[in-house]
């Protein structure tokens, strides 16, 4: 991948049914040269689907993420494991048996449970547990039956025509886009896909950075992302460890990272790095996916017009 394929990646993760023309005016390309790159990446592995789900905001669902040091025989088999709790939606390994399991909770009353569950699973003794900050709900509106079925049709294939969802959910046209456009409008749906850079012959690694005492971490993250430019994939500050970041980052070399690494520890405010590179990731479906027309709570009738 170059850094342009990264760029349309970070556009697809946040919206997967972007058209092809705003991607490619997004980025200075024809929208026959984003779709090779598309297709390109999808045979590669790198793309393995587009996807919807009900939004985590309109579920009120929290992000958490347990990482450590696995003391398995076989760590790079815990996934096997791992996959079977319905709120497992990630797991990757990297160097020295270091495990990361990204899980959606229902309710933060589950915490305790999922981290169990992966220091057993995982065998991580020591494991740190990190709660991304939770978006407010955006709606309190509902979901009805034709929207499910809906989201159901995109659920591995959101690029998919309103004409052929139409035609699977035996609706028109002109309502499955009413439809679409109402949810999307509330928050009510997430379009993403499955991403596994780990197929390219690219580096990606998690790099965790520990604030210096007394400095802001707003501030530090504020320095590190021009520095950081098109290497930077996703930052993370977790609500409960207000001292650390993790950084998703990515480059064609080790020597590069190894650049990186050094250019963050030199950042005002840093006060330790340590850098982990990924070695492969799986992604799972979760009790968000399994929500559909027999789901508690749907109302017996979709609305009228």
């Amino acid at each position: 991948m170059d850094s342009t394929d990264i760029k349309l990646c970070l556009f697809l993760l946040a919206n997967s049914r972007t058209p092809y023309n705003e991607l490619a005016g997004r980025l200075g390309l024809s929208i026959n040269a984003v779709h090779k790159r598309i297709r390109a990446m999808i045979e590669a592995g790198i793309v393995r689907a587009f996807t919807a789900r009900v939004s985590l905001t309109s579920l009120g669902a929290t992000t958490v993420w347990v990482f450590g040091r696995s003391g398995a025989d076989h760590p790079g088999e815990a996934h096997l494991r791992l996959k079977d709790n319905a709120s497992t939606y990630w797991v990757a390994n990297s160097g020295g048996g270091y495990l990361y399991v990204g899980g959606y909770l229902r309710d933060i009353s589950e915490l305790d449970p999922f981290v169990s569950f992966v220091r057993r699973e995982g065998a991580i003794q020591e494991p740190t547990v990190g709660i991304l900050p939770q978006q407010a709900r955006r709606t309190a509106k509902p979901l009805y039956p034709l929207d499910y079925q809906i989201i159901a049709s995109l659920r591995r294939d959101a690029r998919k025509s309103v004409t052929d969802v139409a035609s699977e959910v035996r609706a028109s046209a002109k309502t499955v886009h009413r439809r679409l456009e109402r949810m999307v409008e509330d928050g009510l749906v997430d379009f993403s896909m499955e991403w596994y850079p780990d197929a390219s012959n690219d580096i990606v690694a998690v790099c965790h950075v520990e604030v210096a005492p007394g400095a802001a971490r707003a501030e530090v993250l504020a320095a590190l992302r021009p520095s950081l430019s098109q290497h930077l994939l996703i930052d993370l500050a977790f609500a409960n460890l207000p001292n650390q970041l993790a950084l998703f980052l990515w480059t064609n070399s080790m020597r590069q990272m190894e650049g990186l690494r050094e250019e963050i520890g030199r950042t005002k405010g840093v006060g330790s790095v340590t850098v982990n590179i990924l070695q492969i990731g799986y992604i799972f479906e979760t009790w968000i996916d399994g929500l559909g027309l027999e789901e508690r709570g749907v109302p017996d009738r979709q609305p009228t017009g």
